[in-house]
């Protein structure tokens, strides 16, 4: 059974970002009273009735073939993520019990060995495993029940001084979140992680409206650190061949800059201590 009202909701937020000149389609006569594409112009686009796409969009239809999902994927100009994210929601199970989030003994110890900051995300875009340099960088998990990334950065003002670049953060981190949920349409935990986070946070409410999607894979990141200052790092995600949900994301910084040095003497601070440490000193427990 497909989530066909998240199947919706998603065709209607992309037909909503197109911009019709974009396209090459006449801006129209008169003044456009929805945002975006109209029903009738993505159908056109897609080779479908408008009333079916209608019933798309509703969530009233059933079994939407291959054919259809990839001409609607062309027509709404999806990218690879976002295309994968409309296939899972149309072919999508519910009911579906999500499978413990175990991190293997071999996984930390490969951790420990890495000598730039890392991390072990699972299928809720929570932190199962890290090393002694990330929690520096970051948090120092292991004194965190919580170790939700969505709810710390969402719930926790201190992730705003962390972060200079808060609200860029926050929006790749609700593509990455929706990204997630694509791949596990009936996992009702996203279900609960949505319904929590949508309580707590303005924020998080407005950028899940949007319904961008966008895999976690690289880029960069900057981090206010309290003990060395400014970081400026690029990460890569590699998903664990056994375990999909799973990925090792790895930080570095650009040989010979500023970023290098500074985590060569957090890497040496770590040292003088001889354990992981939290550089945001009051960060509170999980609430």
């Amino acid at each position: 059974m497909s989530d066909a009202a998240g199947l919706g909701a998603f065709l209607k937020a992309r037909r909503a970002a197109l911009d019709p000149a974009d396209l090459g389609l006449p801006p129209g006569v008169t003044h456009r009273r929805v945002k975006g594409l109209r029903r009738e112009e993505l159908a056109q686009l897609a080779g479908i009735s408008v009333d079916y796409y209608t019933r798309l969009e509703q969530g009233r239809a059933k079994n939407v073939s291959e054919a259809i999902l990839d001409a609607l994927a062309r027509a709404l100009r999806l990218d690879p993520g976002e295309e994968s994210y409309l296939h899972n929601l149309a072919a999508s199970k519910r009911g579906e019990a999500p499978a413990p989030q175990r991190v293997r003994p071999e996984l930390q110890q490969l951790l420990d060995a890495i000598q730039v900051p890392a991390f072990v995300f699972g299928r809720y875009l929570d932190v199962l495993a890290w090393n002694a340099l990330g929690g520096a960088v970051a948090f120092d998990f292991a004194h965190l029940e919580e170790r939700s990334m969505p709810k710390l950065v969402f719930t926790d003002e201190r992730a705003k001084q962390l972060h200079p670049e808060w609200d860029a953060v926050c929006r790749e981190l609700v593509a990455n979140l929706r990204a997630e949920s694509g791949r596990h349409p009936g996992d009702p935990g996203f279900a609960r992680l949505v319904e929590e986070l949508s309580a707590a946070s303005a924020e998080f409410r407005a950028l899940w409206a949007e319904h961008a999607v966008r895999e976690k894979a690289q880029g960069w990141k900057r981090f206010a650190n309290p003990v060395v200052g400014e970081l400026r790092l690029r990460y890569e995600t590699l998903r664990l061949p056994d375990d999909p949900d799973q990925g090792l994301v790895v930080y570095h910084a650009e040989p010979g800059s500023a970023s290098e040095r500074a985590l060569g003497l957090l890497a040496s601070w770590i040292a003088a201590d001889d354990r992981p440490v939290d550089t945001l000193p009051s960060h509170p427990r999980a609430r």
